[in-house]
């Protein structure tokens, strides 16, 4: 007699529950609480019941639904949960044939489903899927009304019709839930339209089961209904279980949508996600949803409902960068493109821009020309970059001079690479002296004592080595045609970008033809110009997609089916053409012959998905052993060295050479030479993206460190020139600790290099990896020293006004790490935005503040910066005397090499500027003669730094004492100077500060109109960054140009503006100035504004006493004296002009001078 379960309780009914089962000799303990049930008088919790049929389960290995209903005396809704927490929350339970359960087995197996023989159980990969959910509808009351044995035969029946569709598109059931189906499109085998398959499979299941109703309703008086769902997304999908009862599943958020979606979906519908949807390609007629709730799906979905198969057909966008292929059709491009090589071999230089989506054919097209013109005497610059390399300036360059102009082997020795250049530039008539330091420090080759080191600041050594690259250029193109290509425009750093625009200009008239390639969402940053041909390639018409075909083929005919769904779904774009027909000859249809293909079976339709992930995801599906070789490939980079390769892998030279060849030959990767000293690049970008981007996160860390670990240990030449290499897979590791030190010297680097926009990009990176760790102080550090370098490479490029942020933040760190470097950097530059931003009081506060830390650190650096701080501030605010003092304290401690460091932390020389400061200031008090001599001595020493931006700010504030002297062809001699300074370095905010004195010189010289347009472009531009300093002088000088034009009433309005910012800024350099001139206009305006005319004169002389400005008194004073003249005053207007040029001791041959002393006599 069998024994069953004996439920005891404790003495009285109050002790805890106990469940004994004699099979398994398990006695489980539970005890009363909230959630018990009370069945017979025993009570007991739900999951102690879970618990039990679990261990029975698994004792007696299946057990039906109805034992368990007895087991446990259990209703519907009671079973029901226990069916489902059995099969949800434990993976090792399945349901069997819809009677009960079973303890996990080995997978079903379905005919003709197979696994490719790369499928391994012992591996998980992320892959994107198109998950087929589908379910029975009223199954429960199905089996309620048969025999057991019936419902049986009923699922099995159901369940082998599904089978038989999905197998007819391959698809992949991953688990039987119940009466439902999970199943996989995309693996274990991706196939390039997966998304279609699905579809067509959940229409087929619907189609097979209404035939299966006929036979059902004859035999059994009953009919089917199904409901399904279909979502594409991204799963980690891998072997999950023990060996006896493995399982591969799909796991993410995909499987589970799609079952939502088909708990929305009407019986014997198909209801698809957008994200699906999308890859249809119009393929299929669907009506919307909308976005109805779906349970656990947090955010709204908008669904569709599949109705049918469309004949509607749409042309599919190539996302994959095309490879080398051989040219098919493109006569007219060619003849085009040799036309202008033609035009080249006669001394008319051209630019081509070709353009066109990625795969159209671009590179086929460049090779073309480039074999016709090695067949002359020309030599051919091949150039292309890497999206890894897009901020590292000028780094396709180095790419071609190392690999393919110099041809530097890894082993050679510096000196060998040297003479290796020396060689090079012989050859092309370059003086050795001048351009070996520039192309060593280019190619970070050491200069041996042979040549002096280059003394020049970096942003000048950057414009010589931008000009001696175009030199050798020219050089070789006096002695035989050149052909310039460059490929990837779109992936070209900025500095790289700069070299080629002025190659741009000078091919007028020499033997060079550059060809630029680019994507079109990309803009040549050259405008269109003479000798420049723009060219966008289109796509193939049919008759050439049948010859691209036979050259994949190697003139192998394919099977006339075959042929016409390439010719019809590739829609003309040659690389889906090229990758199409690989993959079908690749995909085990057809069968080689002597001459021709044949196919083995029927052929399935064939599809250009909208990406080219899935048939990429095919290829390397296809690639066996050597997959996880490609995929790690995939991580060290786009392009890879041999001995990097090794070293990262640990393989064995004959293993990984074999494996290397085995990608060489499905064409994953090019290879340029022979291993050891062979160098690996990807075809396609994309294949690249593919390979990285099916390996599990986990797996990508560890790849990435390894190459961190072995770049960092056995490669420390290239640490040192690609800093940013190392901090990039530092960082994908997840070690940020270690990234973030790389990530500062890529910005440093580019920073010496004055590659200020490369450097801002690799300083960001650094603050965004930054941003994720923790809050500590050492992260405190780091960032203030990133954020410092941001500062100065945004200072350079965007001027100060642009940074106050940065140095707000930068100051808040450095006030937490008490008086360091960073802090008194953090100070000035915080203090300079201010100053930009017209806040003069607080601007004064800090730099008197930065003052008084200096002097406690005793550093003559910091000190000269402070002083320099308050010289400036004081300056403009007017405060004469305490700008001399600390302009000329800041002189007296500044040592030009021992300041050379500022120029880094700070972008200026403190003796500089305190130079320019201490000039202008002493023209103001009364000194003119001392201003020149000042402003002459701090051009010579701005000049001697070869610092361009010291340089450049010099001459502008020389320019302005030469408005102040009032001598127009000086003061725009200086500006235009300072001007193509500017321009040539990038100093944007300076440039139209230069143009504000130009313009004044302009409207003295009797150009009033051209002055007035450059000082309103100054103004402009100042308005726009949001900057406020200074405006008084700009207003001021507006005004001025405008009284020269004759314009008074715009000349008031512009007197008026500049008053209104002196009291805004607090900022009263010009007060005085600004008063004298607005007096002077009211008169011109009308002679009955004389009374207010002469208020304004008087505020002004009053000012300017306070001041101390004996310039601007003077000017006041003779308005005064002219206004009194007139009005028949003629004796104490005159004794206080007299007495202010008495006052004087130099400069008596100035302009203000001369017109006093005219004056005087006049009214005398």
């Amino acid at each position: 007699m069998e024994e069953t379960s004996r439920f005891t309780t404790g003495k009285n009914g109050d002790g805890p529950t106990r469940i004994e089962t004699p099979e398994t000799g398990l006695s489980i303990a539970m005890s009363r609480g909230v959630g018990d049930y009370a069945e017979g008088g025993i009570v007991m919790d739900f999951y102690a019941v879970v618990d039990q049929a679990f261990d029975l389960l698994r004792s007696r290995g299946r057990v039906s639904y109805r034992a368990l209903r007895r087991q446990f005396d259990l209703g519907d809704d009671d079973l029901d949960a226990l069916k489902e927490e059995l099969l949800y929350a434990h993976s090792d339970a399945v349901t069997e044939d819809g009677l009960g359960l079973a303890w996990t087995s080995p997978p079903r197996t379905t005919a003709k489903i197979t696994e490719p023989e790369n499928t391994s159980a012992q591996f998980a990969e992320r892959r994107h899927l198109t998950v087929l959910f589908c379910d029975l509808v009223d199954s429960t009351p199905l089996a309620g009304r048969l025999d057991p044995e019936d419902f049986s035969e009923v699922v099995q029946i159901y369940q082998d019709t599904c089978e038989k569709v999905i197998a007819r598109y391959d698809g992949h059931i991953g688990a039987f839930l119940g009466d439902g189906l999970l199943v996989y499109f995309g693996f274990p085998r991706a196939h390039e339209d997966d998304a279609h398959r699905a579809v067509r499979a959940g229409l087929g299941i619907v189609e097979a089961i209404a035939q299966l109703n006929t036979g059902l309703v004859d035999k059994r008086g009953l009919s089917l209904d199904v409901r399904l769902g279909c979502h594409t997304g991204l799963v980690v999908v891998g072997a999950l279980g023990g060996d006896a009862r493995r399982e591969e599943l799909a796991l993410g958020e995909t499987p589970n949508i799609a079952a939502r979606l088909q708990g929305v979906a009407a019986p014997n519908t198909l209801v698809i996600s957008a994200a699906t949807h999308q890859l249809l390609g119009g393929l299929f007629a669907c009506e919307s949803l909308g976005t109805p709730t779906l349970k656990g799906v947090a955010q709204p979905l908008q669904l569709y409902r599949v109705l049918s198969e469309s004949s509607a057909r749409t042309r599919l966008e190539a996302l994959g960068m095309g490879g080398l292929t051989p040219l098919v059709g493109r006569e007219r491009e060619v003849a085009l493109l040799l036309d202008r090589w033609t035009q080249v071999l006669d001394g008319q230089g051209q630019v081509v821009l070709l353009s066109g989506e990625a795969g159209i054919g671009k590179s086929r097209l460049v090779r073309a020309l480039t074999e016709i013109a090695a067949e002359g005497d020309a030599w051919l610059i091949p150039g292309q970059s890497s999206p890894y390399h897009q901020h590292s300036a000028l780094y396709p360059v180095i790419d071609l001079l190392e690999r393919i102009v110099l041809r530097f082997e890894r082993q050679e020795s510096p000196e060998q690479k040297l003479r290796k250049l020396e060689g090079f530039l012989v050859q092309n008539g370059r003086p050795l002296a001048e351009t070996v330091p520039l192309f060593a420090s280019l190619l970070s080759i050491p200069l041996t004592d042979d040549y002096a080191s280059l003394d020049i600041s970096p942003e000048q050594q950057k414009q010589r080595t931008l000009r001696a690259l175009i030199d050798v250029v020219m050089q070789r193109a006096a002695q035989q045609p050149v052909l310039f290509v460059i490929e990837d425009l779109h992936w070209f750093d900025p500095t790289t970008l700069e070299l080629l625009g002025l190659l741009v200009e000078e091919l007028s008239t020499v033997r060079v033809m550059a060809l630029f390639t680019y994507r079109p969402d990309f803009t040549p940053p050259w405008p269109a110009r003479s000798g420049v041909t723009e060219l966008t390639l289109s796509r193939l018409p049919p008759d050439e997609v049948l010859e691209l075909v036979g050259h994949v083929t190697q003139g192998k005919q394919l099977p006339a089916e075959v042929v016409r769904q390439v010719v019809a779904k590739t829609d003309g774009v040659p690389l889906f053409v090229e990758e199409l027909t690989k993959m079908v000859l690749e995909s085990g249809l057809l069968r080689e012959e002597e001459d021709r293909y044949a196919l083995t079976s029927r052929l399935p339709p064939l599809a250009i998905p909208s990406t080219l992930h899935d048939s990429l995801m095919a290829r390397l599906d296809r690639l066996s052993a050597v997959r996880g070789l490609a995929q790690l490939c995939a991580t060290v980079g786009r392009e890879f060295t041999y001995p990097l390769l090794k070293a990262v892998a640990s393989w064995d030279d004959g293993p990984l050479k074999q494996g290397l060849q085995q990608l060489v030959t499905a064409e994953f990767l090019y290879q340029q030479g022979l291993p050891p000293q062979a160098t690996y690049r990807f075809k396609h970008a994309l294949i690249q993206d593919t390979a990285y981007e099916s390996l599990l996160k986990s797996t990508r860390q560890r790849h990435h460190l390894r190459i961190a670990e072995v770049l960092e240990s056995r490669f420390r030449e290239t640490v040192a020139t690609e800093p940013e290499l190392l901090a990039h897979h530092y960082g994908e590791a997840g070690l940020t600790a270690k990234a973030v030190p790389y990530w500062q010297a890529a910005g440093q680097r580019a920073l010496q290099r004055s590659a200020n926009r490369e450097a801002v990009a690799h300083v960001t990176r650094g603050l965004e990896v930054l941003g994720t760790m923790p809050e500590t102080p050492e992260r405190a550090q780091q960032e203030l020293g990133l954020q410092i370098m941001l500062g100065a490479a945004l200072g350079a490029t965007q001027g100060q006004q642009a940074v106050g942020h940065v140095y707000t933040r930068a100051c808040e760190l450095a006030r937490q790490g008490g008086s360091t470097p960073e802090l008194f950097a953090a100070l000035w530059g915080y203090w300079y935005a201010r100053i930009a931003q017209g806040q003069m009081p607080p601007a004064r506060e800090l730099a008197a503040d930065y003052l008084e830390l200096a002097r406690r650190q005793r550093d003559p650096l910091v000190l000269a910066a402070g002083h320099r701080m308050l010289a400036n501030t004081a300056w403009w605010q007017g405060d004469l005397k305490e700008a001399l003092d600390h302009s000329r304290e800041g002189l007296a401690i500044y040592n030009p090499e021992q300041h050379r460091a500022s120029l880094v932390s700070y972008g200026q020389d403190s003796g500089v500027c305190c130079g320019w400061i201490r000039a202008l200031t002493k023209w103001v008090l009364g000194y003119p003669d001392q201003a020149v001599h000042s402003m002459d001595e701090t051009l010579a020493r701005a000049r001697g730094l070869a610092h361009p931006f010291s340089e450049a700010q010099t001459l502008l504030f020389s320019a302005h004492l030469y408005q102040l002297l009032r001598e127009p062809q000086a003061a725009r001699a200086r500006a235009e100077e300072a001007l193509a300074l500017c321009i040539e370095h990038g100093f944007e905010a300076y440039r139209t500060w230069c143009l504000l004195p130009r313009g004044w010189a302009e409207a003295q010289q009797g150009h009033a109109m051209e002055g007035i347009a450059n000082i309103h472009e100054a103004l402009d531009a100042r308005h726009a960054t949001g900057a406020k300093a200074v405006l008084p002088w700009f207003y001021t000088v507006l005004g001025e140009a405008y009284g020269r034009a004759g314009n008074v009433d715009d000349g008031l309005r512009a007197a008026e503006e500049a008053l209104g910012w002196v009291q805004h800024n607090d900022e009263h350099l010009y007060a005085a100035e600004a008063y004298r001139q607005k007096g002077q206009l009211l008169l011109e305006q009308d002679a009955a504004n004389a009374a207010e005319a002469e208020e304004c004169f008087r505020r002004a002389m009053d000012i300017a006493h306070r001041q101390q400005a004996k310039s601007w008194e003077l000017r006041a004073a003779m308005s005064i004296t002219r206004l009194r003249y007139k009005q028949g005053n003629r004796h104490r207007p005159v004794k206080v002009l007299a007495a202010v040029y008495d006052w004087y001791s130099e400069g008596f041959d100035t302009a203000d001078l001369r017109d006093a002393k005219a004056l005087i006599a006049e009214t005398g």
